[in-house]
């Protein structure tokens, strides 16, 4: 009887901390989309003027001259900002997803035990480096060795294609992507590696069983069934390079220019808007063109992860199947 009563009076003082559990787990999951509303509410607010004024032709204008010399309105566009983002990004993942694939396996399924501890805190310092010290990194020492054994290597033998031509001071679109791609290389082996792991030793039995090789195991039974988490550390890799700012800031050279070589300055959307954000005082348009770059990056960002998202759902129905 003492024994009952004891357990209904747990029962009741439990009842108010679990309530109190499910409103806190509630508000938290409320909290996200809400602070997604407001953050697409006030950028979206902000741009009212500008898209006003230029209406669609701000995606497919090329010229950015906030303060013309006839003191005219300003003539602003978004194409040159918007090409250089994609281009670096894309960039920045054909350099850094073979490699972040290669730790990803070397440290889930090669590395002896007195190696893959020091492996992992490598990496996982690397992604703790901030940005402005990656760029001032890339400043001072990318930047000469890209000039003098990457660009001058390239234009020389080929430079008859387009995207290898024009100057090669090490300043362009191509070290901003090489930065990228080392920024980004953390972030997708760390998930790489986890979803690696997560594989099912029954696979990797399975195929030893059958007389396959290590390579072999991993190339039939780890990556197959490992791929939907490989995309989502590339979609995770492509958000964190295209929002990246300050150490492209520092390396892109930050040139308003659409140029197939990837030797030239250009500019990033993060770039534009770091760069110019202290000059428009006093310029509702141009304040409100920033704030528009900013809505079409979000936008831009959007779409990649719902294009990944979509990937991985296809991937994921046919595995089932």
């Amino acid at each position: 009887m003492q024994a009952q009563q004891a357990r209904s009076s747990t029962k009741k003082h439990s009842r108010p901390r679990s309530s109190l559990l499910h409103i806190m787990l509630g508000v938290a999951a409320v909290a996200i989309p809400v602070i997604t509303v407001l953050l697409v509410y006030e950028i979206g607010n902000g741009s009212i003027p500008s898209i006003q004024a230029y209406g669609l032709n701000f995606l497919f204008t090329s010229d950015w001259d906030p303060f013309p010399a006839n003191g005219g309105p300003p003539i602003l566009g978004a194409l040159p900002s918007m090409y250089g983002s994609v281009v670096t990004t894309v960039l920045s993942l054909i350099l850094a997803v073979p490699i972040s694939l290669g730790v990803a396996l070397f440290q889930a399924e090669l590395a002896p035990k007195q190696v893959r501890a020091p492996s992992l805190f490598l990496v996982e310092m690397l992604a703790a480096v901030p940005s402005v010290v990656y760029g001032l990194w890339g400043l001072f020492a990318l930047v000469p060795f890209m000039r003098v054994y990457v660009d001058a290597q390239l234009g020389s033998k080929l430079g008859f294609l387009p995207i290898f031509a024009g100057q090669t001071d090490g300043i362009g679109m191509l070290t901003a992507g090489m930065i990228l791609a080392i920024m980004i290389i953390p972030y997708a082996s760390s998930v790489m590696r986890e979803v690696i792991s997560a594989v099912p030793t029954s696979q990797r039995e399975a195929c030893i069983a059958l007389g396959a090789t290590k390579w072999e195991t991993i190339k039939t039974a780890v990556l197959p069934f490992a791929r939907t988490g490989l995309i989502a550390g590339v979609v995770l890799a492509m958000g964190r390079a295209i929002g990246e700012t300050m150490a492209v800031t520092m390396v892109i050279g930050n040139v308003a220019r659409i140029s197939p070589s990837l030797f030239l300055p250009a500019e990033t959307i993060p770039s534009v808007i770091a760069n110019e954000f202290t000059e428009v005082a006093g310029n509702g348009v141009y304040l409100s063109a920033l704030f528009e770059l900013g809505l079409i990056l979000f936008g831009m960002s959007f779409l990649m992860n719902l294009a990944g998202r979509v990937i991985i759902s296809k991937l994921g129905f046919k595995a089932k199947q």
